[in-house]
């Protein structure tokens, strides 16, 4: 599973150009109830309508609802999408804004709504946000010139996610003016391999090493497991796809084998493969690589797949979890 390290990002400016009007503005909205939303989310899309920004707006149906509401005709030509949907798997929602903001004009200002947090996220799913909320800052620091604001609800989320948002986003929107957050931990942090730790499963794993010779075992161990605990054959196939895509780069990349687990645990079976390698590229697997660069697309491939796909490196290996929701 191992991959080069990318090169750190950095911000170009070129006259006349949408990418030397400011740097990438990633903001957090701290508001309490939907109507503390409402009243800082409208008159952000209208300052964007009134600069003739491009808008994509991505948060749950409800709130796309009421947001259309207000707006009534000056919400034409504005983009919403269901976060509920493109969000379900926290790593996908980098390839909808960069897919969005590759189809703008350079000289057309861009602003956003993404807000992929919300109540009843599990403890895997909030930590994949967070870390994808991170990542922003990465994905996104030479596209200058665009405005992305993520509201977080007060009343709902719990302080240390709220601790967390402060440290992830380098501004703050309140009352209208926006100001530098304290607590933002750096581009540095987010370059880091993403080491974070993973709860141990919380019911008996079926546990075996694989070498170059064990990837039949693994695809039929998968296969087993799935339709054992319920899943169809399409899903049980994608399931298969997804860990075989791993369990090979393991072998290309972790010293030739690695260790495959598997178990159910709150609605979804669980697949994991842990080697001897390294993920150092921060963003692998949350952006589509180009048809022109060979290889790469194993985790990209696993994250459409999978409902949650859960990549760490350690001092001792690299670790992909997948997600697969039971009926």
């Amino acid at each position: 599973m191992g991959t080069r390290k990318s090169q750190p990002m950095t911000t170009t400016t070129v006259p006349g150009h949408r990418h030397s009007s400011s740097a990438f503005s990633h903001e957090v909205l701290f508001y309490a109830g939907e109507d503390d939303f409402l009243s800082a989310t409208v008159p952000f899309i209208e300052e964007g309508r009134a600069d003739n920004a491009a808008m994509l707006v991505v948060v749950n149906a409800a709130k796309i609802d009421r947001l259309r509401a207000l707006l009534g005709e000056s919400g034409a030509g504005i983009t919403f999408t269901d976060m509920m949907v493109v969000g379900s798997n926290p790593a996908r929602i980098i390839a909808v804004w960069k897919e969005f903001v590759s189809r703008q004009d350079d000289a057309r200002p861009i602003r956003g709504i993404g807000e992929p947090i919300w109540p009843g996220r599990t403890p895997a799913e909030l930590v994949e946000c967070q870390r994808h909320e991170e990542l922003l800052n990465l994905a996104f620091a030479e596209t200058a010139g665009w405005r992305l604001l993520c509201p977080y609800d007060v009343d709902a989320l719990d302080e240390s996610v709220i601790a967390e948002a402060r440290r992830s986003h380098p501004f703050i929107l309140e009352n209208g003016t926006r100001h530098h957050s304290e607590h933002f931990a750096g581009l540095e942090a987010v370059e880091a391999p993403f080491d974070a730790p993973l709860l141990e499963p919380s019911s008996p794993a079926t546990v075996f090493e694989f070498d170059d010779h064990g990837l039949k075992q693994v695809r039929t161990s998968v296969g087993e497991h799935a339709r054992a605990a319920g899943l169809d054959t399409a899903r049980t196939s994608d399931l298969i796809l997804a860990v075989n895509e791993v369990a090979t780069n393991s072998l290309r990349h972790g010293d030739g084998g690695g260790r495959l687990r598997i178990w159910t645990e709150d609605g979804a079976l669980i697949c994991e493969v842990q080697d001897h390698g390294r993920i150092d590229q921060p963003l692998v697997g949350r952006v589509q690589p180009p048809l022109t660069i060979e290889g790469g697309r194993g985790l990209w491939l696993v994250n459409q797949i999978c409902e949650l796909v859960q990549v760490r490196t350690f001092a001792s290996g690299s670790v992909v979890r997948m997600h697969m929701r039971l009926p």
